[in-house]
């Protein structure tokens, strides 16, 4: 499976406070979160982003807080995956629970510019920018950890492999 969209490119040290700020966290609602996603980075992004746009960011990407909130706003903003050069662990666990593709990839993250549009191969990694024809190769997502992205995140899984033992 390709993922294909516009760059939006952030910094290092991302935190979850900037992704969606704790005013908005009474609200567990993907489309009330999404209208915020990086409202304290980019007060226009949500505004911007199109439907399978692709966010690329610097180290350390959904640091601080451990909320889910935060890979909840990203992927309910329409964006397809984020590439980053490193993420915070329990963002890189809380992205894969609600099936959000997450991808490190430090050279892409140095060489590909804003409003460039570039292609990601879940499967391989594979991330080409089809503005400038480069391509970069990311850690792969391991089988099973894809799995759970196919199934639209953990509890969806969990749910269809009951069902199957059932």
């Amino acid at each position: 499976m390709n993922l294909q969209g516009k760059v939006w490119k952030f910094g290092n040290d991302v935190d979850t406070d900037i992704i969606i700020a704790a005013r908005y966290l009474n609200s567990s609602d993907p489309v009330e979160l999404a209208k915020h996603c990086m409202e304290d980075g980019d007060p226009t992004f949500a505004s911007k982003v199109g439907s399978g746009d692709i966010m690329l960011a610097g180290k350390n990407f959904g640091c601080g807080s451990s909320r889910e909130h935060a890979p909840i706003a990203i992927k309910a903003a329409g964006v397809s995956c984020v590439v980053a050069k490193s993420f915070a662990r329990i963002f890189y666990r809380n992205s894969f629970n609600i099936g959000l593709p997450i991808f490190e990839c430090a050279e892409a993250i140095d060489e590909i510019n804003e409003g460039d549009v570039i292609t990601v191969n879940v499967e391989t990694g594979a991330i080409t920018n089809q503005t400038t024809g480069k391509t970069y190769q990311a850690v792969p997502i391991p089988d099973f950890m894809r799995k759970i992205i196919d199934a639209g995140g953990l509890i969806s899984y969990v749910k269809g492999r009951v069902n199957q033992d059932v």
